[in-house]
């Protein structure tokens, strides 16, 4: 094993935490969201941001445009027509809640301390790439990578199998000799797959396979450090004073 890749969001940044913390904050402030339960808030508003995030990874709308783009369609969903003031507002609000609960997945760090000690490790991630630079260095995170791949910066995203490649190609590895760790089955594990790169789904909440493979392990928790060791390098690379932990 020559290369490890990481997806970012979701599986070494906790963006599912900041994302709840920072809704429930607008919801909490504005009456015609407090209308509505959390949860039906919460899936409307996740399916607002995953719609118009794909637009800033083609790079239709910058981020700051599409973040107030999708308040301004909540709002609308819950029969609220939002001033611009407004709609601007309570984007600038939800950022800044979004920024103040920053965190990283729960070992993520130990995990990519451990696994740069045997080989390269990489991050592929359909973002912005100044936005997934400032949650590494928030995290603590960038000093323990040796190359971050963003779809902005490379014109391609997840599943396409080139931005795989070139992940590989900064870290000097090849599909055999890599594994690809992500929560996304659709742009980690069947980009990853497609570009012939053995793939392990990050499923901390213990969600159904969109489809049996066999081929594709599957992590729950980067805790222990260990156990997570041992699914991406088998039993017997991980090193002796851990595995005698279990």
């Amino acid at each position: 094993m020559r290369a490890v890749l990481f997806d970012l969001d979701d599986t070494l940044f906790d963006h599912q935490h900041c994302a709840r913390a920072s809704l429930q904050a607008v919801h909490d402030r504005h009456a015609c969201l407090r209308g509505r339960s959390f949860e039906e808030v919460e899936q409307a508003h996740a399916g607002l941001l995953e719609d118009l995030h794909h637009e800033v990874v083609l790079g239709r709308l910058d981020i700051d445009t599409a973040r107030r783009e999708r308040f301004r369609r909540l709002f609308l969903a819950v029969g609220e027509r939002a001033s611009e003031a407004l709609v601007r507002d309570v984007a600038t609000d939800y950022r800044r809640a979004y920024v103040a609960a920053r965190r990283g997945v729960a070992g993520a760090a130990a995990l990519l301390a451990h696994t740069r000690a045997r080989a390269a490790v990489a991050i592929v991630s359909n973002n912005v790439l100044e936005e997934q630079q400032n949650k590494l260095r928030h995290c603590g995170l960038d000093t323990l990578i040796d190359a971050l791949v963003v779809s902005e910066e490379e014109g391609i995203s997840k599943p396409d199998p080139a931005i795989f490649m070139r992940a590989l190609a900064r870290v000097n590895g090849t599909p055999d000799s890599a594994v690809m760790v992500g929560d996304s089955w659709a742009a980690d594990i069947a980009g990853a797959r497609a570009a012939g790169i053995r793939a392990i789904w990050f499923n901390r909440h213990g969600l159904l396979r969109p489809e049996a493979a066999d081929d594709v392990a599957e992590l729950r928790s980067l805790e222990p450090v260990e156990a997570a060791l041992e699914i991406i390098f088998g039993r017997s690379h991980v090193p002796e004073d851990h595995a005698n932990r279990r």
